[in-house]
């Protein structure tokens, strides 16, 4: 099947390349604007068919500067009750929510200009569509209609984050600096607007046949997302869940997903084209088509690597120790281990030795030295406190709980990569996947949920939990109406989707951030303020605006 891995390029080299546009979304940041001259193709290239395609597969690698990015991840997982920090990185403030946290933060500048860069293309893209010509007009609506799901996807991102911001939905062509934030409201009226239009001229189908573009239940799954988020915003409106009702139970019941039979192979490597995938975005093993590469793999691994009998290598991964599960996860997300087969499922266990030899022990102390032959296990993680005495029988280490530091701990194996080309290489390439059909059905749930419907609410959810029972627990694992409330959707969230760049959003939605932080993030709790539940707005952002910040002004508190 023809990828759009394939369609993806660089985005630097088309955005610098073919879309002068693009480039020109900096006169809506910049006074002055300093542009090189890097090719001969011009800005009429753009209302070419070549041009124009070319500009639509651009649009979609910005999507890169999100999933699978630390900065994606220290927006979504630092900050939260999930995860705290562990011992490495230099991006720690954003977890702990101290006065490093402000405007002149890295993240926050870098999410910025790559989303309003994005903007800009699709606004190029929609702009200049009725004078391209030699592209079927089915084909051209088909790809205005992929342009207006991820302008929104990018405004979605934009709006949890900061709020009101600038709306822009006209190509900017020439440098300005009159620039002013629109409301919530404004911004969510421009995101249901771009996928209401987009849903009918978007394929029905499971799959795109250039795999990797937008469809129309990828767009469904948004929307549905953008109108659950919407109903605790300045924006919210009374019939914001059941019209996330209608638009969810659609991607269940009409294009084919399923739930896969079995937890792990979702996030199984080599298995990311799959029927519960809603939509991924594409990353690739060509370096020079990549651009910084899928980098998740190596955030939420512990250090193995310098431990008796071990060393780095590709299949357990790079380990940057950035993020270290709470308490609250792996002892109240997943109390039950004995039913619920996800926390088996979602943590790295055991590592197997591959540097054998004889070695004074590290941290199991409850033996002087162990000894390895290849292969051998030479961590093992229980997930319980196991005696010390029972510890000393075993041939190699046992990582107990309370043995647990910011350097050691269970690894989330989601998104291990060892299709790396050697130990050392942070540019993964595998699809990161943003939508999926278990989310669809919690999204779903809840939504019937504020809606007074539980027993409904249970029965979509029991499909997720009846998926995640060990064998024979299945009847075990479900739920009735009288289970179903805010909590129940709080740690079965956490549960079904750790690590999947949605817990901040989803903490901040439910009106949950402070409190939860307060509660289960030791390194956030004392610092974290009202305030937080915005981020800063980028202070270049705003120094480039003619009145400064009485014209921009900045979220409270920064």
């Amino acid at each position: 099947m023809k990828t759009i891995q394939m369609i993806y390029k660089d985005a630097s080299r088309i955005l610098k390349g073919l879309l002068m546009s693009v480039v020109m979304i900096l006169a809506s940041c910049q006074a002055i604007l300093e542009e090189d001259v890097i090719s001969r193709i011009g800005n009429d290239y753009m209302n070419t068919s070549g041009g124009f395609n070319d500009g639509v597969n651009a649009a979609y690698s910005t999507l890169r500067m999100w999933y699978g990015t630390e900065r994606g991840n220290n927006f979504t997982v630092f900050g939260t009750d999930t995860y705290r920090q562990g011992s490495d990185g230099s991006w720690k403030f954003m977890n702990e929510y101290t006065n490093q946290f402000d405007s002149r933060n890295g993240h926050a500048r870098e999410v910025w200009d790559e989303a309003y860069s994005g903007i800009n293309t699709c606004n190029a893209l929609i702009e200049r569509a009725p004078n391209v010509t030699g592209i079927p007009e089915a084909t051209k609506n088909t790809r205005l209609a992929e342009v207006k799901f991820l302008r929104a996807h990018y405004y979605f991102i934009l709006v949890q984050l900061f709020g009101g911001v600038d709306l822009r939905l006209t190509e900017t062509l020439v440098p300005t600096t009159e620039i002013t934030r629109a409301s919530e409201v404004q911004v969510y009226e421009a995101i249901v607007r771009d996928l209401t239009e987009a849903i009918p001229d978007l394929p029905a189908m499971m799959r795109s046949n250039d795999y990797g573009r937008a469809t129309r239940p990828a767009a469904e799954h948004l929307l549905g997302k953008v109108y659950l988020t919407k109903a605790t915003s300045t924006a919210q409106a009374g019939d914001d869940y059941s019209k996330a009702e209608v638009l969810l139970k659609k991607v269940i019941s009409d294009y084919g997903f399923i739930l896969l039979p079995d937890f792990k192979d979702v996030h199984g490597f080599g298995n990311e084209i799959n029927n519960e995938v809603i939509f991924a975005v594409q990353y690739t093993r060509d370096p020079l088509t990549n651009g910084g590469g899928n980098n998740g793999h190596v955030f939420f691994l512990m250090e193995y690597d310098n431990q008796p009998g071990m060393r780095r290598d590709t299949q357990n991964g790079r380990p940057f120790k950035r993020y270290r599960p709470t308490d609250y996860t792996l002892n109240v997300v997943f109390a039950d281990r004995e039913n619920d087969a996800r926390y088996d499922k979602s943590f790295v266990h055991l590592f197997r030795s591959n540097r054998p030899g004889t070695y004074n022990t590290s941290f199991d102390l409850s033996k002087p030295s162990v000894t390895f032959t290849a292969g051998d296990t030479a961590i093992f993680l229980p997930g319980f406190e196991m005696p010390a005495a029972e510890r000393a029988t075993r041939p190699y280490q046992v990582l107990t709980p309370s043995l647990y530091t910011d350097k050691l701990y269970p690894a989330l194996n989601k998104f291990l990569d060892p299709g790396r080309v050697d130990l050392t290489q942070f540019e993964g390439g595998r699809d990161y996947i943003a939508f999926r059909l278990a989310d669809t059905y919690l999204m779903l749930g809840e939504a019937l949920f504020r809606q007074g419907k539980n027993a409904e609410a249970a029965t979509f959810v029991n499909n997720v939990r009846r998926r995640a029972a060990f064998p024979g627990k299945e009847s075990t694992m479900e739920v009735n109406a009288a289970d179903i409330n805010l909590e129940f959707f709080v740690e079965e969230r956490a549960r079904e989707l750790l690590g999947e760049q949605m817990r901040w959003f989803d903490l901040k939605r439910w009106g949950l951030l402070l409190e939860r932080v307060r509660l289960h993030n030791p390194d956030g709790s004392a610092n974290i303020q009202d305030y937080h539940v915005l981020r800063p707005i980028p202070q270049n952002q705003i120094d480039r605006v003619l009145g400064g910040e009485a014209s921009f002004p900045q979220n409270p508190g920064y």
